[in-house]
């Protein structure tokens, strides 16, 4: 089977004169970049959430010693999670061409025989289908959360945890073991201009190659070109001035309506299930519960307290992104201070009248709560809060995931959690 040309098993059988170590080398060093950078950003969009806070905001609550590089979530600087989360979108998107590339690139090493050769050679085989396996379910599961089409069998958010830390481990497996080779191949490559190095695995280039059609050096060309288009169509969701380039991403095109709050949304009051007369000045009331008691307060009693502005991003985990909104509202810090806690502003937990979705609650750690810039927004942009916006008011807190900026808010509850 191993010799028969008309098997995959057979090395002659994959007979691109492209394939080769240079090649394959190449493109991982670039993915070995590239993913780490995006395993680090994923980390720290789920460090954002404050898992670790309230169960509300964990929807991985079995991750154990997985969980131990979390940390209390900064406000500083403001934009740090559209970064974050930009950059981890956008260059996943990006790296997509660089990915099938480099699979197309080994997949005769897949169909190879026999199975294990040695112990070692067992164990490498089996983290490569955990690679592989690995590598395609992270961006296959990460590409449709972008385009918001939840058709997992299951919630993102634990499968592409756990999928990411299955993958990642396969990964640095794969690293330790091949890239002194990769880098030696690209330096041999430099100072000889000879593609096949003496210590080069030769299975991936073809005993009886077909005639080319394009250089080594043209197909990664092709595969730049496709990571350049992809990030060109994925890139203006975080910018106003590109929203319309982002072809690739559902809050690309132009900005949604007219006026100040005309500015990205992902669930409409409709969506949410928002009755407006639950929301009407006569029916409508803010409950906010402290050590000192509980506190109910109308849109019009807010809007005569103390009134601040910041002007703040909303962020969310699909990689898009406002720019600065001016948001006036009472301070997270002086409504703590109403039922009890003056001095030091505890934790906080927020209910939204929202009938359903995952962050209905949410938990905000002291520091969000402390941060002068949090507020209890009831107006943006100089405009009272359209309903797609969270009317009669919501929460708004520097470099905090968008999910985590409650609309519609109904009760807060100060008090360690």
């Amino acid at each position: 089977m191993r010799d028969d040309p008309r098997l995959p098993t057979s090395p002659g059988f994959w007979r691109s004169p492209l394939r080769g170590t240079w090649f394959t080398s190449l493109l991982g060093v670039v993915l070995l970049v590239g993913v780490t950078v995006l395993f680090v950003t994923g980390l720290l969009s789920y460090a954002a959430y404050n898992p670790g806070l309230s169960p509300v905001n964990d929807k991985t609550p079995d991750k154990g010693l997985l969980g131990f590089y979390l940390f209390a979530w900064p406000t500083h600087p403001h934009w740090l999670y559209r970064l974050t989360q930009g950059v981890h979108v956008t260059l996943g998107i990006t790296l997509i061409p660089v990915l099938l590339a480099k699979l197309w690139s080994v997949v005769p090493k897949l169909f190879a025989l026999p199975p294990a050769r040695s112990l070692a050679h067992a164990l490498e085989r089996i983290s490569l289908l955990l690679l592989v396996g690995g590598g395609l379910f992270e961006f296959v599961t990460g590409v449709l959360n972008v385009q918001l089409d939840y058709v997992f069998p299951g919630s993102f958010y634990p499968l592409h945890f756990y999928g990411a830390w299955v993958f990642f481990a396969a990964f640095v497996a794969h690293a330790v073991l091949k890239t002194p080779l990769a880098l030696r191949n690209l330096r041999h490559m430099r100072q000889t201009r000879d593609e096949r190095h003496p210590e080069a695995d030769d299975d991936l280039t073809s005993p009886r190659p077909a005639d080319p059609t394009v250089s080594r050096r043209g197909a990664l060309w092709f595969v730049g070109g496709g990571s350049l288009l992809l990030f060109a169509t994925t890139v203006g969701q975080g910018s106003d001035a590109l929203r319309r380039t982002a072809l690739l991403a559902p809050h690309g095109g132009a900005e949604p309506g007219e006026g100040p709050n005309a500015f990205q949304i992902n669930k409409t009051a409709a969506y949410a299930g928002i009755d407006p007369a639950e929301t009407s000045a006569d029916a409508w009331r803010l409950e906010i519960v402290g050590r000192a008691g509980t506190v109910r307060l109308s849109r019009a009693q807010l809007a005569e307290l103390p009134q601040h502005s910041a002007a703040l991003p909303i962020a969310c985990v699909e990689g898009w992104s406002t720019s600065d909104q001016w948001w006036r509202g009472v301070r997270l810090c002086d409504l703590a201070a109403l039922v009890g806690h003056e001095d030091d502003p505890p934790d906080l937990f927020v209910e939204s009248l929202q009938r359903r979705g995952a962050f209905r609650h949410a938990a905000l750690r002291a520091n969000q709560v402390a941060d002068p810039r949090s507020l209890l927004a009831l107006t943006v942009n100089g405009e009272d809060l359209s309903p797609d916006h969270g009317h009669p008011a919501r929460i708004i807190v520097p470099a905090a995931p968008g999910v985590l900026n409650t609309k519609w808010v109904a009760r807060m509850t100060f008090g360690d959690l």
